[in-house]
């Protein structure tokens, strides 16, 4: 059987000459890569004590709704400003030129509920600490914070080093 790793497709020089852009759409074009990304998620999720997944848009809801499926918990979509249709509370936070926003459901997250964040990959960690902020705002608590790959060169982990961070795949650089 394969490693995860061999399932991610590498595309030198992209968006910009010098990075390794680790590209998830091959894990998702294959069946059994797809089984074994969810699944080494899932195992990732062993002892910890939760009552939803959170998926940040849209590769967080890739991976964040096959696993609550699998474990029988309830997903909740975190979405770019604009695309949910009842009242929201939203985060903006910085992209390398310029901001963007992130919105949840007002009724998404109960108070002390315990909440799983997931989505694909972790760079700089500015997406995932606005989706914490949501969470949090709504008086959820963010037990875990999940991703498939990990670019350790941009220290989105450190970012986040008030929460439990975990990765399947952790690629040195950026």
């Amino acid at each position: 059987m394969k490693k995860i790793e061999e399932y991610v497709r590498t595309i030198p020089d992209f968006p910009e000459e010098g990075i390794l852009f680790r590209d998830v759409t091959s894990v998702l074009q294959d069946a059994e890569g797809f089984k074994l990304a969810v699944d080494s998620m899932i195992q990732l999720l062993d002892g910890v004590e939760f009552d939803v997944i959170a998926g940040a848009e849209s590769r967080g809801f890739l991976f964040g709704a096959p696993i609550a499926y699998a474990l029988g918990k309830p997903f909740v979509p975190v979405r770019k400003k604009g695309k949910l249709p009842c009242e929201t509370i939203s985060a903006e936070y910085a992209l390398e030129y310029g901001t963007a926003e992130i919105e949840i459901h007002k009724d998404a997250i109960l108070p002390k509920q315990k909440v799983v964040l997931i989505d694909d990959l972790i760079a700089t960690g500015g997406t995932i600490e606005a989706a914490i902020s949501l969470i949090e705002q709504l008086g959820g608590e963010v037990v875990k914070v999940l991703f498939l790959m990990e670019l350790k060169g941009l220290n989105g982990r450190q970012r986040l080093a008030a929460y439990d961070v975990a990765s399947v795949i952790e690629y040195e650089g950026k």
